[in-house]
Parts: C-alpha cells; structure tokens; sequence
C-alpha cells in the first residue's frame, strides 16, 4: 500500500483534481466546441478531425495502454453524444484485443512464482485467460479446498509494455492541444504511470486488499473477495460473480443503476473510515454488482493509506463551501496550497469547489450525463471566466490522487445517471463537513 502521493507535479494535480471540469478536461474538450461555446478561434470541424485522431491512436495501445484507457473513461460521461459512443468503442477495443498469453506461457509464469509443484495447491485450473487486466489476465480455478477462486498473471515484461505504450499515448498531446489550450496530456500520463508502477509487484496489491476485505467483511453491501496467495507476478483471490458497472450502465434497470450509485459512493465516502485507506483505481471495471444485491470491489494495486482517514484541509474545505463562508473558503485554500497563479475572489473559490458540493446540498441527487457535460463545456470554454479561475487554482501534491478518485467516482456515477442519497451518505461517514464553522 502507498501513503498519500507526494510525487505528482502541479500540473498534473490541476488536470487530475476537482471540480469536475478540470478532471476532465483531457476528454471533455474534444467536444466543448459542439456545445455551441465557440468564441471563433475553433470549428466543429477541427474537433471532429482531432477526434477521429485520438480514437485512431487509443485503438492501436494494447497492454499498458488500459491503464490510461481506463482511468480517461470514467470521463466519458461528460462529452457530447456524438463523441461518447467512439470513444467508447476505442476504449472497449483495448479490452478486448489484448492477446491472450498461451497456456505453456502461463504455466511458465506459476513454475517461476508458484514454484514447480504449484498443481497441488489447485484441484483444477483453466489454462485459457477469462478476462484481460490492464497489465496482466485472469484464469479460472477451483482452490484445494474446493473455493472458485482468480488468478491473476502478469504479462511477462509488463513493466516495458507499460513504459512503450506510454511513449506512444504521448502522441495524444499534439492532438489536443488546439481544442485544449494548457492542458498537458503528457502530464497526466506521466502521474498515472507512476501510479501504475507501484501496481507491477502484485504483492503490494494483495495487502492492500487484504485489509479492505477484513474491514468489509460480513458486510451486507460491499464485498471484498479474500486473498490466498500472492507473490510479484500472481495474485490469486476467491472468484467474484456479477456485472461490471459498465454494463449495469448501459443494460441495467433503473432501480440496479440507482443502487449502483448508492453502493459505490457509499464504498468510496465509508473506506477512509472503516480502513483508513482508499481505493485508487476507480473505473467500471473494477467494481460489480453481485447476483445477491451487493457491490464487488476488484483491483486494489493503487490503494492510498490514509492513516487520519480523509485530510482535515478537504473536509474543512467541504465545510466552509457548503455553508457559503466564501471569504474563510478561500483563506483555507491560500493557506493549503490550493491557490496557484492569478488573482482569485471568495466567489471564484465558491466556483471551483462548487461542482463537487452540489450534490451534498438535497437529499437525493440526479447523476446524468448533462449535468455533467455543463460542468465541462463551462470548464473549458477558454472565453470564460470560470476557464480562467481554474487555471488560477491548483491541487497540493499530497491530495491529487484522492481527488482524482473523488471526481472519477461522480464521473462514474453519471455513466450510471443514478439518483442516490448521496447527502445521506457522506453525512454518516463524514459529519464533520455538515457542522458550523466555528
């Protein structure tokens, strides 16, 4: 497990951090020009070209390239209609066309990790890959004492396809930069790459997961799968039945979405409290709505301790915006580090943090995709002035991560336009932010 990051550059911070906007700017600029918010410098027309672009390159990453798929697709829900479902299609393509390793291959990879007589802790095993991870696969097994459980293998030389595919996502900076004027792609990829690093030793990820699961466990809504064994390129866990929120997305009812939304912000609003951690790689693959009713959580090689639960500056921060002390808000924020280049009013910090408060205001909240999609067309509309407010704010290194969590979890959350009690929510787990500034 890692402590809080402290390593992300200031730039990256303002691209992965709240509000919304600023978190997803990197794929919600692609189409902030077809909102009808062109001040003349961009066409319709040159956001179609770059877009057609950045699909090309996204359909031709395999391997390490998932990893950056994935953490841009929980923004998709924020672009307009016409570049969604492309976007979609390109990401859906990493997924499904990472080859698979051959079975020998496989074994080859237990004898090294497992050791050689590795069979006999399996009553059977599937040498044929079930699901494809980011940087390895899944097999099928049935453990000794006769659990289903899931292994997964890491590609071997994993940690240079990460490093190759992300050389060639840089590719994507050029393309959008005329539609994103300062945004640094390359940035973001370079914070997500060293996130992604610390994933490669399978090890740290199975201790990670082993203390959600004891905190988790019994839970009637969320559940943990257990771990068995563990070495630096094998994890295996108990297998885990139900669909990905993708699909539950794009296929579920309105009541299993609503409960969806429900289950997965109580799991990110409850974790700093329950394991004094958080889970890093929020995405909709990783979590899954069980047959039973409950939500699975998966992947937990990017988790973040937070050993005082949530950092007193964010809850503070919370509390001051949601009872509108505008003039302390943005006091805190100079103090905290949040205040970077240009000139900033108590209304702009009511602004910046505006977009993640609203939902905390009524006791029940609408995630959809529109609401989302406001967010970013104002965000990155460069004419106007909530454009250059953001600009003026930035994210200490210490909190990117735990805000780029929080923004793609709502992100999430609109992909699933869930209407969950999301004040309820973080009431119980935080109710610190709901009190009266002293």
């Amino acid at each position: 497990m890692s402590d809080v990051p402290r390593s992300s550059s200031r730039r990256a911070a303002r691209l992965a951090g709240l509000p919304l906007g600023i978190a997803g700017r990197a794929v919600g600029g692609l189409g902030r020009r077809a909102l009808g918010r062109s001040d003349g410098e961009f066409s319709e027309e040159l956001a179609d070209h770059a877009a057609e672009q950045v699909f090309a390159v996204l359909g031709e990453l395999k391997g390490g390239a998932m990893k950056v798929g994935q953490a841009l697709s929980v923004f998709e829900a924020g672009m307009p209609d016409r570049y969604a479902e492309p976007f979609r299609e390109a990401l859906t393509k990493l997924q499904a066309e990472a080859p698979p390793l051959p079975p020998d291959e496989v074994e080859r990879v237990l004898d090294t990790q497992l050791g050689l007589r590795w069979r006999e802790r399996f009553e059977d095993f599937d040498g044929e890959a079930t699901a494809a991870a980011s940087i390895g696969q899944v097999h099928r097994a049935r453990w000794s004492d006769g659990r289903q459980v899931a292994v997964k293998v890491q590609y071997p030389g994993a940690d240079e396809a990460l490093r190759s595919d992300l050389r060639q996502l840089r590719r994507l900076g050029p393309l959008l930069r005329p539609l994103n004027p300062g945004t640094d792609v390359k940035a973001v990829i370079d914070e997500l790459y060293a996130s992604a690093v610390s994933e490669l030793d399978y090890r740290g990820e199975a201790d990670s997961q082993r203390v959600f699961a004891g905190a988790f466990r019994g839970d009637p809504r969320i559940h943990v799968p257990g771990v068995l064994a563990s070495s630096p390129r094998v994890l295996v866990t108990e297998w885990a039945e139900g669909r990905t929120l993708g699909q539950v997305a794009a296929e579920g009812t309105r009541e299993e979405r609503d409960r969806a939304g429900m289950l997965l912000s109580e799991f990110q609003f409850s974790s700093p409290a329950r394991v004094r951690m958080m889970h890093g790689d929020p995405h909709p693959g990783n979590f899954l709505l069980a047959p039973d009713g409950r939500m699975v959580v998966l992947d937990f090689g990017a988790s973040l301790s937070l050993p005082e639960g949530m950092p007193d500056v964010l809850t503070s921060m919370m509390r001051l915006a949601l009872a509108e002390r505008s003039d302390e808000l943005l006091a805190m924020m100079h103090s905290a580090g949040y205040v970077g280049r240009g000139g900033v009013d108590p209304d702009d910090a009511m602004a910046f943090l505006g977009p993640f408060i609203e939902p905390m205001r009524a006791p029940e909240f609408h995630f959809d995709r529109a609401w989302m999609q406001r967010i970013m067309a104002v965000y990155g509309d460069v004419s106007g002035r909530e454009f250059r407010t953001a600009r003026a704010f930035t994210l200490p290194r210490d909190y990117v991560l735990i805000h780029r969590v929080l923004s793609a979890s709502v992100g999430m959350l609109c992909q699933l336009e869930a209407t969950a009690p999301y004040q309820e929510i973080v009431r119980t787990w935080m109710p610190e932010i709901f009190t009266d500034p002293a």
